[in-house]
């Protein structure tokens, strides 16, 4: 009896344990991390943008009391956490199929990989086929509900995309880094899109007059736009870091074609005209000091201190903390939505 109660022990035991390190496995596989990015994104979006923005814009409905009364949001929380799980499941499947096809890469940059060691090769493929029909039914779905159907072509577009960057895209000059910098600006321009969709079609049946909407876009697209800069450095970092794993196995990333030095030159030149667009439009369309303290403190200041280390570093670790530090700052970008909602819901401009 002893011997038997020992060996179920054991026996649950190894399975917890087994279960524990696949679990920890699959997390560092799809970067839960950066999926977190995702949803934060997608959230301050729609209730730190959208939101605030639209409830300061009055509109009479044909069938209420004549009163002028606020706009409100239109896609249901349901619809909008359905795309959030299309685009979460989109990029984690992206993030699969990317290191299917970096494992001799990997070996070489980071010394393990996960897939084919940790995972099997062909257990991940069926993941990345899962969570792609997944993003992509669910895109459909959020689509129809929104009144556009073939905004769900958006998703296979991207599911496209995601496929031919790891297979090919991301050896090529440029290609990548601008590809991946394109889909990460997409995050914030999808939050808005579909509750744009939602709100066109609803007020244009049932309001007296249909409010204009295209201002959504304008704040989205800074937002977009700084995804699109910051990721795009970060992304020639990564290749600066990765540069041995590539030229082994002749990648014609920018690092490997014009060499490290002229790389973190293009980078810092980078830092610096986004640090300018970011003043420039705080100076031509904000222009609040609320919003100079916190673009300073948060985002600036950091990317100062990037160009600093970028042009001091001599090591591949140093290199690795830059690119973290790249991330924070991209976190800060997105938290200024927070301050955005703050702004506009007390009227502090």
């Amino acid at each position: 009896m002893l011997s038997n109660r020992y060996s179920d022990c054991i026996t649950t035991g190894w399975i917890q344990m087994h279960f524990h390190g696949n679990i920890q496995y699959v997390l560092r596989l799809i970067r839960w991390q950066n999926l977190l990015m995702v949803i934060l994104t997608m959230i301050l979006m729609r209730y730190a943008i959208v939101e605030p923005l639209i409830s300061k814009i009055g509109t009479i409905l044909l069938k209420g009391s004549g009163e002028e009364l606020p706009m409100a949001l239109q896609l249901p929380w349901y619809d909008f956490l359905i795309l959030v799980m299309a685009a979460i499941s989109i990029t984690a499947g992206g993030y699969i199929i990317n290191d299917y096809f970096d494992i001799r890469t990997d070996l070489i940059n980071r010394g393990e990989v996960i897939v084919g060691t940790k995972i099997p090769r062909r257990k991940a493929m069926l993941w990345h086929s899962i969570l792609n029909i997944i993003g992509v039914a669910a895109g459909f779905y959020v689509s129809a509900r929104a009144g556009y159907f073939w905004f769900g072509t958006i998703f296979i577009l991207i599911t496209g995309l995601l496929y031919f960057y790891s297979a090919s895209y991301k050896r090529q000059f440029l290609i990548g880094n601008l590809m991946v910098a394109v889909l990460t600006a997409l995050v914030p321009v999808l939050a808005v899109l579909f509750e744009w969709a939602a709100l066109y079609r609803y007020y244009s049946i049932n309001a007296i007059f249909l409010p204009e909407l295209k201002f959504l876009f304008y704040w989205v697209g800074g937002f977009a736009l700084f995804a699109f800069l910051t990721t795009f450095i970060r992304e020639i970092i990564k290749d600066t870091e990765d540069f041995e794993g590539d030229a082994a196995y002749g990648r014609n990333t920018l690092p490997v074609v014009i060499g490290i030095p002229a790389s973190k030159t293009v980078s810092v030149v980078m830092i610096v005209l986004t640090i300018a667009s970011l003043y420039l439009v705080w100076y031509f369309f904000i222009n609040d000091k609320i919003t100079f303290i916190y673009l300073s403190v948060t985002v600036i200041i950091p990317l100062i201190y990037v160009i600093y280390r970028l042009l001091t570093s001599k090591e591949k670790k140093e290199i690795h903390v830059i690119s973290g530090i790249m991330k924070l700052v991209m976190l800060a970008g997105i938290l200024y939505a927070v301050v955005v909602k703050a702004i506009i819901t007390w009227n502090l401009l």
